[in-house]
């Protein structure tokens, strides 16, 4: 039984379907397999949308699993594979071992997206396998798509994504040294190395942050700088203050949950009043955690 798609971001759409899926397989005994591609296909039409990315591999595979998913088949994304037509798409599909299909009511496949779904059920009679339609996933209303998480991200809306994709959109990257401001103003940070996801519109966000490999996956709470720091024109960052926190992880991987929106990248004239600002963040911070923690051990 295979889920087919591109899975941007795992959301609650995604995980229907896998759900779905799962639900067949088991019943005759079959395995349940996510067939995703890499790289993202618009990335690889428009090289442009590249950034607009939300997971990427290997995150995107452990999400499926964690959905459901048995296995998950990452096909290459090339400009060849892009010309196949929707009925080499399906064949290639079937060599994987495809018995049964299951898609949303929007599935496209194949060159130009010229496959649809009234196409795919005439080739699942021609070639003998079982297509089944999920209906689309909707929260309060409108549908969950990766482009609807995106449109909230850019507007800097981490929460209306978070309920879209059912957990928090993660920027996952190694500390790495920075210019040590943020110790000098009574608040050190750890300066990320970030992945090329699409990230949050720039601000100061509440987070919940993984150091991945660390006893237990260790979780901390804390606050977000994303952007150009404009009191001192040093650059694009993404800068995080853990709270209640002393130990030294340069080299370590954090995954950063973004919980809330503080506010947006703001200069000051003065670093003292750069410093007083930080303080009313940080208990902000606290509170939009605080406030969200049952969301959040639902979501993490």
């Amino acid at each position: 039984m295979i889920a087919p798609g591109n899975h941007d971001g795992v959301h609650l759409g995604h995980r229907a379907l896998i759900q779905r899926a799962r639900s067949f397989a088991q019943s005759r005994g079959l395995e349940t397999r996510a067939f995703t591609f890499d790289p993202h296909p618009a990335a690889v039409i428009d090289s442009r949308r590249a950034k607009e990315v939300i997971t990427r591999q290997p995150r995107r595979a452990e999400l499926l699993r964690a959905a459901g998913a048995d296995s998950v088949i990452v096909q290459r994304f090339t400009p060849e594979f892009a010309a196949l037509s929707p009925e080499a798409f399906v064949t290639t599909l079937l060599a994987q071992g495809a018995q049964a299909l299951v898609v949303g009511p929007d599935f496209r496949f194949g060159c130009m997206r010229g496959g649809d779904v009234a196409l795919l059920q005439q080739l699942a009679e021609q070639h003998a396998f079982s297509v089944m339609i999920e209906p689309a996933v909707l929260f309060e209303g409108e549908r969950v798509s990766s482009s609807a998480i995106r449109t909230a991200l850019h507007a800097g809306d981490v929460l209306r994504a978070s309920q879209l994709l059912g957990r928090l959109h993660e920027v996952q990257g190694r500390v790495v040294h920075g210019q040590e401001r943020g110790r000098t103003l009574g608040y050190p940070t750890a300066n990320l190395d970030p992945e090329l996801v699409l990230p949050p519109q720039d601000g100061v966000y509440a987070v919940r942050v993984r150091e991945l490999g660390a006893a237990q996956d260790a979780l901390h709470d804390g606050i977000a700088n994303l952007g150009t720091r404009p009191t001192f024109a040093a650059g694009r960052s993404l800068e995080v203050h853990l709270f209640d926190f002393e130990r030294d992880i340069y080299d370590a991987q954090l995954r950063v949950g973004f919980v809330g929106r503080v506010r947006g990248e703001q200069r000051f004239a003065r670093v003292e009043d750069l410093r007083e600002q930080i303080g009313r963040d940080c208990d902000m911070a606290r509170e939009l955690l605080n406030a969200s923690s049952k969301e959040l051990s639902r979501w993490l």
